[in-house]
């Protein structure tokens, strides 16, 4: 009896179509429409979209700038002194650093290779940094360094997906994603999460580093290009006036709410 009712139970959900479903939960649907209009009402003067309905936390943050400099120089000639690598500097690669691990580009034994740079402590922190950033080293007290990071990753495209995602992998919510899915956006019509690249280059893991993941598409980057289309598939396609452009999306939206 219960094989049959679970069969009954799979057959009537397999039938109902999306027409199906809103007719059955009429009275839910306008619950969910008049929350949605109440809730609009009430909101605070400054928080005028749905990202802001949907922030989780009270923003504090006016605005976050985040610079992924793809070539600059490595830490390791910045930030991190290394005085055994200086000391190891064109001598054989030690076996304990290649014994059972793989590396894409690695052939044989390599020679190391320590830093050009000299460093030096800042601040009242006592900071380190190299001589390739003066100006810098003069602001070390406002900076915070992350020194706990870590990563197996070796290839430029999975570090900087994990870089910017958590995960070398894809699918996950990029960092930009997170912080507007967390603080929201002042913006009603335009997006609160922006990427501008240098040039026509995309870094090597992809649009995915601005991607939004599992969040939904609100979240994600807008890459703002130079030139007459800072935003691209905003304006009609050439030669299609705006007119038809008009219909032929009112059709789109037509098919998508026939069964």
């Amino acid at each position: 009896m219960t094989n049959i009712l679970h069969e009954l139970a799979n057959a009537e959900a397999h039938a109902m179509r999306r027409r199906h479903f809103l007719q059955r939960c009429v009275t839910n649907m306008g619950a969910m429409a008049l929350g949605s209009l109440l809730s609009c009402e009430r909101k605070a003067p400054d928080q005028t979209d749905a990202l802001n309905l949907l922030a989780h936390y009270a923003p504090k943050a006016k605005r976050v700038i985040f610079l992924h400099m793809v070539g600059a120089p490595s830490q390791l000639e910045l930030f991190e002194e290394k005085p055994l690598l200086r000391q190891l500097d064109g001598q054989d690669c030690p076996q304990s650093l290649l014994a059972g691990k793989r590396f894409a580009f690695i052939v044989g034994t390599p020679k190391m290779l320590g830093p050009y740079a000299e460093f030096k402590q800042y601040g009242g922190t006592g900071a380190t940094v190299s001589n390739h950033l003066p100006h810098f080293s003069q602001v070390v007290d406002e900076v915070t360094f992350l020194r706990a990071m870590h990563t197996d990753e070796f290839n430029h495209a999975p570090a900087q997906l994990f870089l910017h995602t958590g995960s070398p992998r894809l699918g996950r919510p990029s960092f930009g994603s997170w912080v507007t899915y967390g603080l929201g956006s002042d913006n009603q019509n335009l997006p609160g999460f922006i990427v501008l690249a240098s040039g026509d280059a995309i870094p090597s893991a992809g649009k995915s580093i601005w991607g939004s993941g599992f969040l939904p598409s609100q979240y994600q980057g807008v890459q703002f290009r130079a030139g007459k289309e800072p935003v691209l598939f905003l304006n009609d396609p050439k030669g299609v006036p705006h007119d038809l452009s008009r219909r032929m999306l009112d059709g789109l939206r037509t098919l998508h709410e026939l069964e």
